[in-house]
Protein backbone atom coordinates (compact mmCIF):
# COMPACT_ATOMS: atom_id res chain seq x y z
CA UNK A 1 0.00 0.00 0.00
CA UNK A 2 1.57 3.58 -0.59
CA UNK A 3 2.08 5.58 1.73
CA UNK A 4 0.55 8.95 2.52
CA UNK A 5 2.88 11.88 2.37
CA UNK A 6 2.90 14.28 4.87
CA UNK A 7 1.48 17.94 4.50
CA UNK A 8 5.22 19.08 3.95
CA UNK A 9 6.20 16.59 1.65
CA UNK A 10 2.78 17.66 -0.67
CA UNK A 11 3.88 21.01 -0.48
CA UNK A 12 7.36 20.41 -1.56
CA UNK A 13 6.49 17.53 -4.60
CA UNK A 14 3.89 19.92 -5.72
CA UNK A 15 5.58 23.33 -5.48
CA UNK A 16 6.54 23.18 -9.01
CA UNK A 17 2.82 22.71 -10.41
CA UNK A 18 1.54 25.62 -8.12
CA UNK A 19 4.59 27.78 -9.66
CA UNK A 20 3.25 26.71 -13.67
CA UNK A 21 0.36 28.08 -12.70
CA UNK A 22 0.69 30.59 -10.65
CA UNK A 23 2.71 31.52 -14.11
CA UNK A 24 0.10 30.48 -16.06
CA UNK A 25 -2.52 32.62 -13.51
CA UNK A 26 -0.67 36.10 -13.93
CA UNK A 27 -0.78 35.88 -17.81
CA UNK A 28 -4.30 35.13 -18.26
CA UNK A 29 -5.55 37.40 -15.25
CA UNK A 30 -6.95 40.95 -15.90
CA UNK A 31 -6.72 43.86 -14.01
CA UNK A 32 -9.61 45.87 -13.19
CA UNK A 33 -10.92 48.36 -11.27
CA UNK A 34 -14.14 47.89 -8.70
CA UNK A 35 -14.42 51.43 -9.02
CA UNK A 36 -15.81 50.87 -12.82
CA UNK A 37 -18.54 48.94 -12.15
CA UNK A 38 -20.69 51.11 -9.41
CA UNK A 39 -23.23 53.96 -10.28
CA UNK A 40 -21.75 56.51 -8.50
CA UNK A 41 -24.47 58.93 -9.57
CA UNK A 42 -27.13 57.24 -8.10
CA UNK A 43 -25.75 57.50 -4.44
CA UNK A 44 -26.68 60.03 -1.57
CA UNK A 45 -26.62 60.38 1.55
CA UNK A 46 -27.82 58.46 4.56
CA UNK A 47 -29.90 59.89 7.50
CA UNK A 48 -26.37 60.17 9.50
CA UNK A 49 -24.99 63.30 6.89
CA UNK A 50 -28.92 64.48 6.70
CA UNK A 51 -29.57 62.35 4.16
CA UNK A 52 -32.87 59.25 4.20
CA UNK A 53 -32.14 56.29 5.71
CA UNK A 54 -32.37 52.87 3.82
CA UNK A 55 -36.45 52.04 2.74
CA UNK A 56 -37.30 49.11 1.09
CA UNK A 57 -39.06 50.61 -1.61
CA UNK A 58 -35.61 52.15 -2.42
CA UNK A 59 -34.36 48.88 -3.50
CA UNK A 60 -34.84 47.87 -7.58
CA UNK A 61 -34.06 44.45 -6.56
CA UNK A 62 -36.51 41.51 -6.26
CA UNK A 63 -36.83 39.69 -3.18
CA UNK A 64 -34.98 36.76 -4.71
CA UNK A 65 -32.01 39.15 -5.90
CA UNK A 66 -31.47 40.70 -2.61
CA UNK A 67 -31.42 36.88 -0.64
CA UNK A 68 -28.83 36.14 -3.44
CA UNK A 69 -26.55 39.52 -3.19
CA UNK A 70 -26.53 39.24 0.21
CA UNK A 71 -25.37 35.66 0.49
CA UNK A 72 -22.57 36.34 -2.24
CA UNK A 73 -20.94 39.14 -0.80
CA UNK A 74 -21.13 37.67 2.58
CA UNK A 75 -19.35 34.88 1.42
CA UNK A 76 -16.42 37.23 -0.18
CA UNK A 77 -16.58 39.08 3.28
CA UNK A 78 -15.04 36.03 5.04
CA UNK A 79 -12.12 36.12 3.23
CA UNK A 80 -9.90 37.03 6.31
CA UNK A 81 -10.72 33.31 7.28
CA UNK A 82 -10.33 32.12 3.55
CA UNK A 83 -6.83 33.85 3.92
CA UNK A 84 -6.12 32.01 6.93
CA UNK A 85 -7.07 28.75 5.71
CA UNK A 86 -4.79 28.88 3.26
CA UNK A 87 -2.21 30.65 4.38
CA UNK A 88 -2.16 28.11 7.06
CA UNK A 89 -2.44 24.88 4.53
CA UNK A 90 0.23 26.40 2.25
CA UNK A 91 3.34 28.11 2.11
CA UNK A 92 4.15 31.64 2.78
CA UNK A 93 7.36 30.83 0.83
CA UNK A 94 8.11 30.75 -2.72
CA UNK A 95 5.13 29.63 -5.07
CA UNK A 96 3.02 28.53 -2.89
CA UNK A 97 3.44 32.42 -0.90
CA UNK A 98 2.79 34.31 -4.13
CA UNK A 99 -0.57 32.38 -4.72
CA UNK A 100 -1.74 33.06 -1.37
CA UNK A 101 -0.89 37.05 -2.07
CA UNK A 102 -2.26 36.96 -5.06
CA UNK A 103 -5.57 34.90 -4.62
CA UNK A 104 -6.07 37.49 -1.80
CA UNK A 105 -5.23 40.70 -3.24
CA UNK A 106 -7.99 39.44 -6.22
CA UNK A 107 -10.51 38.39 -4.09
CA UNK A 108 -10.87 41.52 -2.09
CA UNK A 109 -12.05 43.15 -4.79
CA UNK A 110 -15.23 41.51 -4.96
CA UNK A 111 -16.30 42.30 -1.50
CA UNK A 112 -15.18 45.94 -2.60
CA UNK A 113 -17.05 46.20 -5.79
CA UNK A 114 -20.16 44.00 -4.23
CA UNK A 115 -20.62 46.44 -1.34
CA UNK A 116 -19.92 49.73 -3.28
CA UNK A 117 -23.53 48.43 -5.86
CA UNK A 118 -25.76 47.51 -3.52
CA UNK A 119 -25.40 51.07 -0.92
CA UNK A 120 -24.72 53.25 -3.96
CA UNK A 121 -28.04 51.98 -5.29
CA UNK A 122 -29.50 51.45 -2.18
CA UNK A 123 -29.99 47.72 -3.39
CA UNK A 124 -30.31 46.00 -0.07
CA UNK A 125 -30.50 47.36 4.17
CA UNK A 126 -27.32 48.58 4.50
CA UNK A 127 -27.36 48.33 8.21
CA UNK A 128 -29.02 44.84 8.06
CA UNK A 129 -25.39 43.64 5.77
CA UNK A 130 -23.44 45.13 8.07
CA UNK A 131 -25.02 43.61 10.97
CA UNK A 132 -25.13 40.31 9.33
CA UNK A 133 -21.54 41.01 8.41
CA UNK A 134 -20.34 41.82 11.68
CA UNK A 135 -21.93 37.98 13.26
CA UNK A 136 -20.71 36.25 9.65
CA UNK A 137 -16.95 37.20 10.19
CA UNK A 138 -17.08 36.71 13.72
CA UNK A 139 -17.90 32.63 13.44
CA UNK A 140 -15.51 32.67 10.71
CA UNK A 141 -14.73 29.68 8.52
CA UNK A 142 -12.80 26.40 8.03
CA UNK A 143 -12.56 23.87 5.56
CA UNK A 144 -11.77 21.28 7.79
CA UNK A 145 -14.80 21.84 10.16
CA UNK A 146 -17.03 21.60 7.23
CA UNK A 147 -16.32 18.38 6.78
CA UNK A 148 -15.62 17.30 9.83
CA UNK A 149 -19.22 18.25 10.68
CA UNK A 150 -20.02 15.93 7.77
CA UNK A 151 -18.40 12.85 8.55
CA UNK A 152 -19.71 12.00 12.17
CA UNK A 153 -17.14 9.15 13.38
CA UNK A 154 -14.68 9.25 10.62
CA UNK A 155 -11.47 10.37 11.86
CA UNK A 156 -9.25 12.58 9.52
CA UNK A 157 -5.55 12.87 9.54
CA UNK A 158 -4.02 16.22 11.39
CA UNK A 159 -1.83 16.30 8.28
CA UNK A 160 -5.14 16.40 5.55
CA UNK A 161 -5.51 19.84 6.18
CA UNK A 162 -3.60 20.41 2.61
CA UNK A 163 -5.32 17.71 0.54
CA UNK A 164 -9.24 19.15 2.14
CA UNK A 165 -8.44 22.62 1.79
CA UNK A 166 -7.26 22.68 -1.93
CA UNK A 167 -10.21 20.15 -2.67
CA UNK A 168 -13.02 21.69 -0.93
CA UNK A 169 -11.68 25.22 -3.07
CA UNK A 170 -11.51 24.12 -6.23
CA UNK A 171 -15.47 23.09 -5.99
CA UNK A 172 -15.95 26.23 -3.81
CA UNK A 173 -14.84 28.62 -6.49
CA UNK A 174 -16.50 26.72 -9.25
CA UNK A 175 -19.85 26.78 -7.45
CA UNK A 176 -19.26 30.54 -6.79
CA UNK A 177 -18.76 31.15 -10.23
CA UNK A 178 -22.34 29.25 -11.04
CA UNK A 179 -23.85 31.90 -8.06
CA UNK A 180 -22.41 35.29 -9.05
CA UNK A 181 -23.31 34.71 -13.06
CA UNK A 182 -26.78 33.76 -11.71
CA UNK A 183 -27.17 36.54 -9.35
CA UNK A 184 -26.40 38.72 -12.24
CA UNK A 185 -29.19 37.29 -14.14
CA UNK A 186 -31.81 37.93 -11.77
CA UNK A 187 -30.78 41.44 -10.99
CA UNK A 188 -32.35 42.86 -13.87
CA UNK A 189 -29.63 45.83 -14.19
CA UNK A 190 -27.02 45.51 -17.06
CA UNK A 191 -24.71 47.08 -14.36
CA UNK A 192 -24.75 44.50 -11.72
CA UNK A 193 -25.16 41.49 -14.23
CA UNK A 194 -21.80 42.82 -15.76
CA UNK A 195 -20.41 43.51 -12.56
CA UNK A 196 -21.00 39.59 -11.38
CA UNK A 197 -19.60 38.49 -14.90
CA UNK A 198 -16.69 40.19 -14.04
CA UNK A 199 -16.15 38.73 -10.52
CA UNK A 200 -17.44 35.07 -12.13
CA UNK A 201 -13.98 35.58 -14.40
CA UNK A 202 -12.10 35.57 -11.25
CA UNK A 203 -13.90 32.53 -9.99
CA UNK A 204 -13.17 30.27 -12.76
CA UNK A 205 -9.37 31.47 -13.11
CA UNK A 206 -8.99 30.73 -9.18
CA UNK A 207 -10.65 27.38 -9.95
CA UNK A 208 -8.53 26.34 -12.53
CA UNK A 209 -5.43 27.07 -10.30
CA UNK A 210 -6.81 24.70 -7.85
CA UNK A 211 -8.13 21.85 -9.81
CA UNK A 212 -4.86 21.61 -11.70
CA UNK A 213 -2.94 21.37 -7.82
CA UNK A 214 -5.41 18.76 -6.96
CA UNK A 215 -5.09 16.73 -10.54
CA UNK A 216 -0.97 16.84 -9.59
CA UNK A 217 -1.71 15.78 -6.02
CA UNK A 218 -3.69 12.88 -7.64
CA UNK A 219 -0.67 11.86 -10.01
CA UNK A 220 1.55 11.82 -6.63
CA UNK A 221 -0.35 10.80 -3.91
CA UNK A 222 -3.37 8.60 -5.83
CA UNK A 223 -5.42 7.15 -2.37
CA UNK A 224 -4.49 10.58 -0.18
CA UNK A 225 -6.29 12.71 -2.69
CA UNK A 226 -9.06 10.92 -3.48
CA UNK A 227 -9.85 10.50 0.14
CA UNK A 228 -10.03 14.38 0.39
CA UNK A 229 -12.11 14.39 -2.87
CA UNK A 230 -14.67 12.21 -1.36
CA UNK A 231 -14.82 13.65 1.54
CA UNK A 232 -15.45 17.23 0.62
CA UNK A 233 -18.12 16.09 -2.31
CA UNK A 234 -19.96 13.60 0.06
CA UNK A 235 -19.97 16.58 2.85
CA UNK A 236 -19.59 19.83 0.75
CA UNK A 237 -21.33 23.04 2.50
CA UNK A 238 -21.49 26.17 0.57
CA UNK A 239 -18.70 28.66 3.04
CA UNK A 240 -21.82 30.65 3.49
CA UNK A 241 -23.18 28.13 5.52
CA UNK A 242 -23.01 30.04 8.71
CA UNK A 243 -24.52 33.09 8.27
CA UNK A 244 -27.59 34.76 8.94
CA UNK A 245 -30.86 33.46 7.36
CA UNK A 246 -28.20 31.41 4.59
CA UNK A 247 -30.89 28.80 4.78
CA UNK A 248 -34.07 31.23 4.22
CA UNK A 249 -31.41 32.66 1.42
CA UNK A 250 -30.61 29.45 0.43
CA UNK A 251 -34.11 28.11 -0.67
CA UNK A 252 -34.91 30.78 -2.39
CA UNK A 253 -31.87 31.24 -4.45
CA UNK A 254 -32.32 27.15 -4.98
CA UNK A 255 -36.27 27.56 -5.67
CA UNK A 256 -35.14 30.22 -8.27
CA UNK A 257 -32.40 28.54 -10.33
CA UNK A 258 -29.63 30.93 -9.02
CA UNK A 259 -27.70 27.81 -7.07
CA UNK A 260 -29.71 24.13 -6.81
CA UNK A 261 -28.88 21.11 -6.71
CA UNK A 262 -29.12 19.78 -10.28
CA UNK A 263 -26.17 22.98 -10.79
CA UNK A 264 -24.29 21.62 -7.98
CA UNK A 265 -24.37 18.20 -9.71
CA UNK A 266 -24.21 19.44 -13.46
CA UNK A 267 -21.84 22.10 -12.99
CA UNK A 268 -19.63 21.76 -10.48
CA UNK A 269 -19.35 18.15 -9.01
CA UNK A 270 -19.51 16.03 -12.12
CA UNK A 271 -17.24 18.41 -14.83
CA UNK A 272 -14.46 18.42 -12.08
CA UNK A 273 -14.42 14.63 -11.56
CA UNK A 274 -14.08 14.18 -14.98
CA UNK A 275 -11.33 16.65 -15.88
CA UNK A 276 -9.51 14.47 -13.12
CA UNK A 277 -10.35 11.48 -14.80
CA UNK A 278 -11.62 9.75 -10.81
CA UNK A 279 -13.65 7.16 -12.73
CA UNK A 280 -11.48 6.00 -14.74
CA UNK A 281 -8.53 5.92 -13.31
CA UNK A 282 -6.49 3.04 -12.66
CA UNK A 283 -3.84 4.20 -10.09
CA UNK A 284 -5.63 3.81 -6.89
CA UNK A 285 -5.12 1.06 -4.53
CA UNK A 286 -7.61 -1.09 -2.71
CA UNK A 287 -8.35 1.90 -0.20
CA UNK A 288 -9.07 4.41 -3.26
CA UNK A 289 -11.17 1.61 -4.88
CA UNK A 290 -13.50 1.53 -1.93
CA UNK A 291 -13.60 4.97 -2.20
CA UNK A 292 -14.46 5.66 -5.75
CA UNK A 293 -17.01 2.99 -5.33
CA UNK A 294 -18.37 4.92 -2.18
CA UNK A 295 -18.31 8.11 -4.35
CA UNK A 296 -20.13 6.59 -7.21
CA UNK A 297 -23.14 5.25 -5.09
CA UNK A 298 -23.40 8.55 -3.41
CA UNK A 299 -23.23 10.79 -6.97
CA UNK A 300 -26.36 8.07 -7.75
CA UNK A 301 -27.92 9.02 -4.82
CA UNK A 302 -27.28 12.56 -5.45
CA UNK A 303 -29.01 12.56 -9.09
CA UNK A 304 -31.97 10.90 -7.57
CA UNK A 305 -32.20 13.95 -4.76
CA UNK A 306 -32.24 15.96 -7.63
CA UNK A 307 -35.23 14.65 -9.35
CA UNK A 308 -37.13 14.71 -5.94
CA UNK A 309 -36.10 18.42 -5.40
CA UNK A 310 -37.12 19.53 -8.78
CA UNK A 311 -40.38 17.44 -8.43
CA UNK A 312 -41.01 19.26 -5.33
CA UNK A 313 -39.99 22.66 -6.67
CA UNK A 314 -42.46 22.97 -9.49
CA UNK A 315 -45.31 21.87 -7.01
CA UNK A 316 -43.97 24.65 -4.89
CA UNK A 317 -43.79 27.51 -7.44
CA UNK A 318 -47.12 26.50 -9.17
CA UNK A 319 -49.07 26.43 -5.69
CA UNK A 320 -47.30 29.95 -6.05
CA UNK A 321 -48.33 31.19 -9.14
CA UNK A 322 -51.73 29.91 -8.54
CA UNK A 323 -52.15 31.86 -5.24
CA UNK A 324 -51.07 35.06 -7.24
CA UNK A 325 -53.61 34.38 -9.70
CA UNK A 326 -56.45 34.19 -7.07
CA UNK A 327 -55.13 37.13 -5.05
CA UNK A 328 -55.14 39.00 -8.67
CA UNK A 329 -59.08 37.99 -9.40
Amino acid sequence: MARSLTQLELLMELEPIAEQNVNRHLSMAKDWHPHDYVPWDEGRNFAAMDGDDWELGQSRLSEVARAAMITNLLTEDNLPSYHREIAENFSQDGAWGTWVGRWTAEENRHGIVIRDYLVVTRGVDPVALERDRMVHMTNGYSAMNLVQRGTGNQAIRADAGFMHSVVYVTFQELATRVSHRNTGKVCNDPIADRMLQRIAADENLHMIFYRNICEAALDVSPDQALEAICNVVQNFQMPGAGMPNFRRNGVLMAKHGIYDLRQHLEEVVMPVLKKWNVMERNDFGARGEQLRNDLGEFIERLRKDVVRFEEQRDKALAREAARREHAMA
